[in-house]
């Protein structure tokens, strides 16, 4: 487990849900009245008083790349962070990497300005959205080890936690080499 400053950053297999952390973040759609794949899960999960919360908070939803805070309501988590990845067939490949790396950068801003310690990431855009997980998964770390670079953070320790055993494979190669 890679250190940057006072921050550990580690891949696991397993489901965000499932990590002991006070955020954890959300794939979300720009609307933020939930979805499928882990938008869905985490509804689900967190109860009705997330959506309630949601359409109090974003009326008119968000715009790619934005960080929504709510609470964790129904979960082990405090809160959640919300972020709508970029479709990757929307845009071009820069613009793509540029958005996607404002998700993770925003939440990571969005957990420290909480004061919280520590923070679990899914897979943001890989699923439906299409960004293809081997540009994806490196991104994702770099931008998290830039992040902290240089930096005394609040955050102690990130989990990139990926559900298929594909997504554990390519975000685990890519920390071998970047972290």
């Amino acid at each position: 487990m890679p250190t940057i400053k006072n921050t550990t950053i580690e891949v696991v297999r397993g489901s965000v849900l499932d990590q002991d952390v006070d955020v954890i973040v959300n794939a979300a759609n720009t609307m933020m009245r939930g979805g499928g794949g882990i938008d869905g899960a985490i509804h689900r999960a967190a109860g009705d008083k997330l959506l309630e919360e949601l359409r109090r908070v974003t009326p008119k939803g968000s715009s790619t790349g934005e960080a929504i805070v709510t609470g964790g309501h129904d979960l082990k988590q405090q809160y959640i962070i919300h972020v709508a990845g970029p479709i990757y067939r929307n845009y071009d490949p820069d613009e793509a990497a540029r958005l996607l790396a404002q998700c993770y950068s925003n939440a990571l801003q969005a957990a420290e300005e909480r004061a919280l310690t520590s923070i679990g990431f899914c897979s943001i855009s890989t699923g439906v959205y299409g960004y293809p997980l081997e540009e994806a998964a490196p991104l994702a770390l770099q931008t998290a080890q830039k992040y902290f670079h240089g930096r005394d953070s609040s955050i102690q320790r990130v989990i990139f936690a990926m559900f298929t055993a594909h997504e554990f494979a390519v975000f685990s190669e890519a920390a071998k080499v970047l972290l």
